[in-house]
């Protein structure tokens, strides 16, 4: 009889310990970090790939074999706090959108501007930065005014949202593989100007190009891209964004990689 009780208790004890196991495991996901393995839809287990051009300058660019720059930090910052390693791949830009679309990359953090055609194919966070579309001359151009622009050769990079901007002044618009290439091409005479963000200008500036500043055209906001079939992922990238917003680290991230802060939206800006 004492075998029997004992074997009971015994019974007892090993299904308490195992329901403690239990609550513990469940519990462990609380913060997001734990759960990312069975909550998000991952193109490889245990780490969130994000796709950038890597010829941005300073958004993403190449240091040796490695991608830096602020897009590619910012991704970084969010796979580690998703409790995932950061898996950063270089891409064209023009097809980006459609690697996320896809299911190749399961986010991209590659300075895409927020529009209702983006928004067909995937979705987007709130924004992680501002910035506006700057018309970019050769030195000496009598282009002043955006009526100036009518007609003119007007060189984009491909796939950007500049080439909607440009096509409502001319019908002539070379499109390049990158901002960076289509600034090099006017510095050494070509085109009349060059749409891009005024970040991308002043850096080719400080890099030696011979181009100036003309004029603003707007202000844009730049998400990150997520598939549309991840929308707890796109849920939780919002409230790291807005965690490192209050927190000032990411002001910090764009101070570094940029050198001013872009996280704030401009006063005045434009709808």
């Amino acid at each position: 009889m004492k075998k029997l009780i004992g074997f009971l208790l015994l019974g007892l004890m090993l299904t308490l310990v195992a329901c403690g196991e239990d609550d513990t495991a469940s519990d462990s996901g609380a913060d997001g970090a734990g759960d990312s393995e069975t909550s998000f839809d991952l193109v490889e287990s245990g780490k969130l790939t994000f796709a950038a051009s890597g010829e941005f300058k300073p958004f993403s660019y190449m240091e040796g074999t490695d991608m830096v720059g602020y897009d590619v930090a910012v991704g970084k910052a969010i796979a580690d706090k998703l409790g995932l390693e950061p898996n950063p791949k270089r891409a064209k830009f023009s097809g980006i959108v459609t690697g996320v679309s896809e299911g190749r990359y399961d986010i991209a953090v590659a300075s895409h501007t927020i529009t209702e055609e983006r928004l067909e194919q995937v979705d987007f966070s709130e924004p992680y930065y501002y910035s506006g579309p700057v018309v970019w001359l050769q030195p000496g151009s009598d282009i002043e005014t955006e009526a100036d622009l009518e007609g003119k050769k007007i060189a984009v990079a491909r796939g950007t949202t500049y080439i909607s901007i440009a096509e409502q002044y001319t019908d002539d618009i070379p499109q390049l593989d990158s901002d960076v290439v289509a600034l090099q091409t006017l510095s050494n005479g070509n085109y009349d100007a060059v749409i891009t963000d005024d970040v991308t200008g002043n850096a080719a500036i400080d890099n030696g190009l011979e181009i100036e500043e003309g004029f603003y055209l707007g202000v844009s906001e730049q998400g990150v891209a997520v598939n549309k079939d991840n929308p707890e992922l796109t849920a939780e990238i919002n409230a790291i964004l807005q965690e490192m917003k209050e927190s000032g680290e990411l002001k910090e991230l764009a101070e570094e990689w940029i050198g001013v802060d872009i996280t704030v939206e401009p006063e005045g800006a434009a709808e």
